[in-house]
Formats: structure tokens, C-alpha cells, sequence
């Protein structure tokens, strides 16, 4: 059976790192068999600036019928963050209700963590980000524009659907780990939203009796982070805390540039999207050093969804034994590789 997969290269190295994902993609479909079809849309910053859109207004429907997408990065300057945002990122994962945000990090042998005490074999956790409600809403304004009284209002939006549904997510996925999640939470200062998230992460927590689990409030949470990285396995947090926590794990990983990202449809109603988290860089695009790492290991998570474990498992071995050669790794990670020679590192290893 052919699987279709809706490609958004997007902006700056995104069109570039998205590349090298399609040849490691073309090079393990061979190897196991694998028939993976492309749809490729030039949905980007650029279109916007020539268009007045980031996506045309069929764009949803487009993309409904695929059983994946893998996106690169979007974002160039004098195109503000909000548009890029809102005008493809969060109307795809809204309404292909992507609610889980999956960051797995983890320290690899031959790129060393600014962390002294973060090693390879030791650090390795998951931090799951509720993905579709939250501090991320819409609701909300500005009053007295330009007067001195001028007044911000944004509304958080906590649902006992949403909330389970993350919470279940990540005591189900630690099951399958080393049974510990870490709930990030600020109650003591939060008064309203905070505390009816605790309230249900107790209440979810009791149908896993097999999973330990604590809560850390926020800023705690993001010091032990840094001081006690190998202690976490699995950390469920808000939109707001979980996207906060999982760039800041990567960076304890050694650099955001081999960070990957799942938005994720566990029921498999859509699609659900894979991309880097690195953005697009327009600082060095073009000049073909971009880190392809996050975007092939974004490759592999979307073949473990599309239900090919042992196509995934070749892809990270091939991934990880790239990276453990200076020759083999791109400049950001110490190496002297460009994109080229790093994807095919990886792919001579497949």
C-alpha cells in the first residue's frame, strides 16, 4: 500500500534540511520495501510576501487525505512570527486536532552537553506539550490603543478533555520507558488553571498505579533540568510549559539543531505532522551547512507512526553513528561536514 506523505519544505533551511530527510527517506524506503509517495507544497513565508498567504485557502483540504507531513521550518525576515504562526503551523495542528507535542531528547555519543554532567547513555527523556489549548488561544485583545491606559487581556483555556487526554498520553508512553513522568505545573502562583491541571493530572495518575510520578513547578523544574538532566524520563506539560522545557532540553542535549518534533493524532482521524524544531535560519541558508539531524530523526519518528518500527530503528542507528564523527557532523555540532556530506553519512549507513 502506498503511503502519502504532504511535504512543506517552507523557508531559509527548511527546504534544505527537508531535502536530505527525502534521500535517508528514499534510501531506507529501498532497503525495507517501503512504497512512500510526495505531495510537495511550497506553503512558506515567501508565498505570504508574494501572495498575502502562508497557504491557499484549500490548503487544509489538501493536506487532509495524506497519511503524514513532514514540514521543515518556516519563518523569514519582515514576516512577523504570529503570521507564520497562525497562518500554517497552528490551523494545521488545530484542526487535524494534533494535541500531542512529542520532543524526545537525548545526549549522543560525540556531541558533548554545555552540561558537564550530562553524558550519553544517561540522559534520555520525552517531554510531552499539550498541543492545541492552553496559553495558546485566541482569546483575548487590546484596549486603548496608543493612550496610556492601553490594556493587554489573553485568556489560558483548560479543558478536562484536553488535559486527560495529554496526561493519559504521557503515563501510556512512560509505560513503555521507565514508568517516571514529571508533571510541570506553577499552582502556587497560577491560581485558577494550574491547580485544576493538578487536580486532574492526580486524577488521570490513579488509573497508572505502575507509574511513578511528581509534580515540579515550572521554574524549579527547568533548574533541575539543567542540574539533574539524567533524573527525567517522561515530562508532561501545558503548551506554554512544554514548548519552554522542550527547547531548553534540547540545548541541554547539545544543540537545538538535532531536536526533533511529532504533532500527533493518537487517534489517527488525520494526519499528524513531523518537523525540526531548529527554524529556518535565513542567517545560514543557502550556504549548504545546515544540520539535517533533527529533520531525518523527524523522518524516522513519522516512519514509526506510519508503522514501520524497523525502517525507523535503521534510520536512527545510521543517525547516531553519523554523529559520533567530526567528520560526519556539521559546524554547529563541532564538525566540519556540510548538509550534504552529514545526510550522506547517514545514508551510507543504511
Amino acid at each position: 500500500m502506498v503511503q502519502r506523505i504532504a511535504v512543506i519544505p517552507g523557508d531559509g533551511i527548511g527546504v534544505e534540511v527537508v531535502a536530505a530527510a527525502r534521500r535517508v527517506l528514499a534510501a531506507v524506503a529501498e532497503r525495507h520495501h517501503l512504497a512512500l509517495a510526495y505531495d510537495e507544497y511550497d506553503w512558506s513565508c515567501q508565498r505570504y510576501l508574494a501572495e498575502g498567504a502562508m497557504m491557499p485557502p484549500d490548503g487544509l483540504a489538501r493536506l487532509r487525505s495524506a497519511d503524514a507531513i513532514l514540514l521543515g521550518a518556516v519563518g523569514w525576515p519582515g514576516v512577523p512570527d504570529h503570521v507564520s504562526l497562525w497562518g500554517l503551523l497552528i490551523p494545521i495542528r488545530r484542526t487535524f486536532r494534533q494535541y500531542v507535542n512529542l520532543r524526545p531528547i537525548r545526549v549522543f555519543p560525540g556531541v558533548p552537553s554545555p552540561v558537564r554532567d550530562a553524558r550519553p547513555g544517561e540522559v534520555d527523556l520525552v517531554v510531552v506539550r499539550e498541543n492545541v489549548e492552553g496559553e495558546y488561544s485566541e482569546i483575548g485583545g487590546r484596549f486603548g490603543r496608543g493612550f496610556p491606559e492601553e490594556q493587554a487581556v489573553q485568556e489560558s483555556v483548560f479543558t478536562r478533555v484536553g488535559v486527560s487526554r495529554i496526561v493519559d498520553y504521557a503515563f501510556a508512553l512512560a509505560r513503555t520507558r521507565r514508568s517516571y513522568v514529571t508533571s510541570a505545573t506553577k499552582s502556587n502562583g497560577i491560581v485558577h488553571t494550574m491547580p485544576f491541571w493538578d487536580e486532574v493530572v492526580a486524577e488521570r495518575a490513579a488509573g497508572y498505579p505502575d507509574v511513578r510520578w511528581d509534580a515540579e513547578h515550572i521554574d524549579a523544574l527547568a533548574a533541575k533540568l539543567v542540574l539533574q538532566p539524567e533524573r527525567f524520563d517522561v515530562i508532561v506539560g501545558s503548551n506554554l510549559f512544554g514548548d519552554i522545557l522542550s527547547d531548553l532540553a534540547a540545548a541541554v542535549a547539545g544543540s537545538i539543531g538535532i531536536a526533533p518534533s511529532a504533532n500527533l493524532d493518537p487517534t489517527r482521524t488525520f494526519p499528524s505532522m513531523f518537523e525540526p524544531v531548529h527554524g529556518s535560519a535565513p542567517d545560514i541558508a543557502g550556504r549548504g551547512i545546515a544540520n539535517p539531524f533533527g529533520a531525518i530523526w523527524s523522518a524516522a519518528m513519522m516512519l514509526d507512526h506510519l508503522g514501520h518500527p524497523a525502517a525507523a530503528a535503521d534510520v536512527m542507528a545510521a543517525l547516531e553513528s553519523a554523529l559520533r564523527d567530526p567528520a560526519t557532523r556539521t559546524p554547529d555540532l563541532g564538525g566540519t561536514a556540510g548538509t550534504r556530506e552529514a545526510t550522506e553519512a547517514v545514508i551510507d549507513r543504511l
